[in-house]
C-alpha cells in the first residue's frame, strides 16, 4: 500500500476528530430508530430470560411477556395471582397487589404505551394501560401485553387471573 508523506504528517488527533464526525451520526441514527425496549433499559427483553404470563378474564385469555428487570422478576414470583381489576382514569385498569414489589435499580418514572403492565410503586399496584398516558413519577415497567389487550381492556370490575405459562 502506498501511502503519501501529507497522510502521515497529519496530526494524530485531527485524524480522531475526523473519524468522530463522520461516524458518530451513523451511530446516533441507530440507536435513536431502536425499539421501545431498546431505548429503555428497564423494559429489555433479553432473549431466554423472558417470562410468557397468561391472563384470565372468564375463558378469556391474554398473553403477556414481562421484562428483564428486578421488579418485574418479583412480580413474576407471586404468579399466581387472583385479582379484581378496577378502572382508573379511563385509560387503565388496575388491582391491589398482596405485597409491594422491589424497587431497586428501578427507573424514576416511565411514559407508559397501550399494552402495558406496570407497577405503581406508592400504592403497591398493578396498572395495565389500555391507552397510553404521559411520565409518571413512581409508575415501573412489569411487561407488555402480546395478544387480548381488548380482553383486558373491558369496563372493571372484572375478576382476573394471572399465571406463568410453562416453557
Amino acid at each position: 500500500m502506498k501511502t503519501t508523506k501529507n497522510a502521515l504528517q497529519w496530526p494524530h488527533g485531527l485524524i480522531i476528530l475526523i473519524a468522530v464526525l463522520i461516524l458518530a451520526p451513523a451511530a446516533w441514527a441507530q440507536k435513536s430508530s431502536g425499539s421501545l425496549a431498546q431505548s429503555a433499559p428497564h423494559r429489555t427483553q433479553a432473549k431466554g430470560d423472558t417470562m410468557k404470563i397468561r391472563l384470565i378474564v372468564g375463558k378469556k385469555t391474554a398473553v403477556a411477556t414481562l421484562y428483564d428487570n428486578a421488579t418485574a422478576r418479583d412480580f413474576g414470583s407471586m404468579l399466581p395471582l387472583s385479582l379484581t381489576m378496577n378502572d382508573y382514569d379511563t385509560i387503565e385498569r388496575m388491582s391491589d397487589l398482596p405485597l409491594k414489589l422491589v424497587t431497586e435499580g428501578a427507573p424514576d418514572g416511565m411514559t407508559p404505551v397501550a399494552g402495558e403492565l406496570t407497577h405503581y410503586a406508592p400504592w403497591g399496584n398493578l396498572a395495565i394501560f389500555i391507552r397510553p398516558r404521559t411520565w409518571s413519577r413512581n409508575l415501573l415497567p412489569l411487561g407488555k401485553i402480546d395478544q387480548g389487550l381488548d380482553i383486558l381492556s373491558q369496563p372493571g370490575p372484572y375478576n382476573l387471573r394471572i399465571e406463568r405459562i410453562e416453557p
